[in-house]
């Protein structure tokens, strides 16, 4: 097999040629080394690699094969690590100088599960300056762009992830989601990428283990990708102080594909007139014919939201600050003008505005609580804008709307995180320049698994995953 075509393969696919030891580790291993010298010059995914260790481990995974040891799930398969989880032996710099050289003693749980279930960590993909916003560019390794318009964002700020995956470095990768930094790269990528319910993967947060609005997560290029790289890290872990609740059963019909009497509501807007451009509205509107194809109830509905910006925000900026107070006391001038202004806000924050915010937030839950009693599935754009002009910080306008913060033209995502409820993104369809367009499923608190289920029947009938990037636009280089 040609190193294109390993590159090609999905996970599943290039689990089970390992497994059956018709591919080798170090042969997988060598393809992914060899993409990344191909690609990574145009797109900067991978900001650290170290391909000698990581072709001693395919050389120990093969022996253990040879041997006839049993094989984890995962056995043999590369991959790059989000550059915000840590890798012990391997530098993890959250994409701030203030970092740049440091080295942690342990894998983040995320990693350990990877690197547990026969995972080969080869390096690390590149992050925004401490993983805030939503287009991936950093002091020290520079800005990730879209495989599919290397002139364009892959998002963020799990973007370096998202860009391996769509260029075929890798065939999934852990990622994380605060306000979107799944979702959002996942549009903007034509992947799939699933925020889940809260718990369900352990976050191991030191500073504060009860924190609910991030998520970890992963990013794939099929929905049973993306369901095998959950079976991994959807676990429990010590160091987790939220457990999930148990996820909702899901039908056999469903699974099959039939979404007969689903009851899906479709919001262009979120119910609040948030700004979304007209090519992204073009692309999605025409695939829910594909639902009501599939047996479902469409309408336009959402639920009531007009709580949830008030709950993003200060959380956001209570995590932000509980998290990084003392780099901001140290270090101020040496952070973003972004990350200054979010870590002030947080410590800003008074009594009032903790209290005001938890009565927000339950009023928050009782609405969409009510809203998910009727609906099955939420439907709604990913983002509100096509992959932008990577040379810029943020879209400051979406169709004449001033955006007044790196937060605004992420409102999408963000008023959904603030829910706390699942939600994915679907690759959609292109809008008229080749861009990707990502469609948004939300579901009640433990419908992962129905959000999977839908999410496949989708891609069977609108399989826009197949689409993958021009390799014509790549040139040779190598890796930081």
């Amino acid at each position: 097999m040609e190193s294109t075509e390993l590159c090609d393969l999905g996970l599943l696919e290039m689990t089970r040629l390992l497994r059956e030891r018709r591919l080798s580790a170090r042969e997988a291993v060598t393809a992914h080394l060899e993409r990344i010298d191909q690609v990574n010059g145009v797109i900067n995914a991978v900001c650290t690699l170290d391909a000698d260790r990581a072709l001693e481990a395919a050389a120990e995974a093969d022996r253990r094969a040879a041997a006839g040891q049993p094989l984890p799930v995962l056995h043999g398969v590369p991959m790059t690590h989000k550059d915000t989880h840590d890798t012990a032996g391997m530098r993890t710099t959250l994409g701030s100088a203030l970092f740049a050289d440091r080295v942690p003693s342990v894998d983040a749980p995320i990693v350990a599960m990877l690197r547990d279930a026969g995972v080969i960590t080869t390096g690390k993909t590149n992050v925004p300056e401490l993983a805030a916003g939503s287009h991936t560019f950093n002091p020290i390794f520079g800005t990730t762009t879209n495989p599919y318009d290397p002139t364009r964002s892959s998002g963020g700020s799990s973007g370096g992830v998202a860009a391996a995956v769509a260029a075929g470095i890798q065939p999934a990768g852990d990622a994380s989601d605060m306000g979107g930094s799944i979702r959002t790269p996942a549009s903007f990528c034509n992947l799939v990428g699933l925020r889940p319910s809260a718990g369900l993967v352990p976050l191991g947060n030191a500073n504060d283990p009860w924190a609910w609005i991030s998520r970890k997560g992963a990013l794939a290029r099929t929905v049973a990708d993306l369901r095998l790289m959950m079976s991994v890290i959807g676990r429990s872990h010590p160091s987790s102080a939220i457990h999930p609740a148990g996820q909702n059963p899901v039908s056999d019909r469903v699974r099959a594909g039939d979404l007969s009497g689903l009851r899906v509501a479709w919001t262009p807007d979120l119910g609040l007139g948030i700004p979304v451009a007209g090519p992204v509205l073009t692309v999605l509107t025409e695939q829910l014919r594909h639902f009501e194809t599939l047996g479902a109830h469409v309408e336009v509905a959402a639920p009531d939201l007009r709580d949830a910006d008030e709950v993003f925000l200060t959380t956001r900026a209570l995590d932000f600050s509980t998290t990084y107070e003392q780099i901001y006391l140290e270090h101020r001038d040496e952070l973003k003008p972004a990350l200054q202004w979010n870590i002030e806000c947080g410590l800003a924050l008074t009594s009032d505005h903790l209290r005001s915010a938890t009565r927000a937030r339950s009023r928050l839950h009782r609405s969409t609580t009510a809203f998910f009693d009727r609906y099955d599935v939420l439907l709604a754009p990913t983002t509100q804008v096509q992959p932008f002009d990577a040379s810029l910080e943020y879209p400051t306008e979406i169709d004449g709307v001033r955006m007044e913060t790196y937060l605004d033209w992420m409102r999408a995502a963000t008023l959904i995180s603030a829910t706390g409820l699942p939600a994915m993104s679907v690759p959609a369809g292109f809008d008229i320049d080749g861009l990707p367009v990502g469609l948004q499923m939300v579901g009640a608190d433990g419908s992962d698994d129905l959000l999977m289920a839908v999410a496949e029947a989708f891609e069977r009938v609108n399989p826009q995953h197949h689409i993958r990037p021009d390799r014509r636009t790549t040139r040779p280089a190598s890796a930081r």
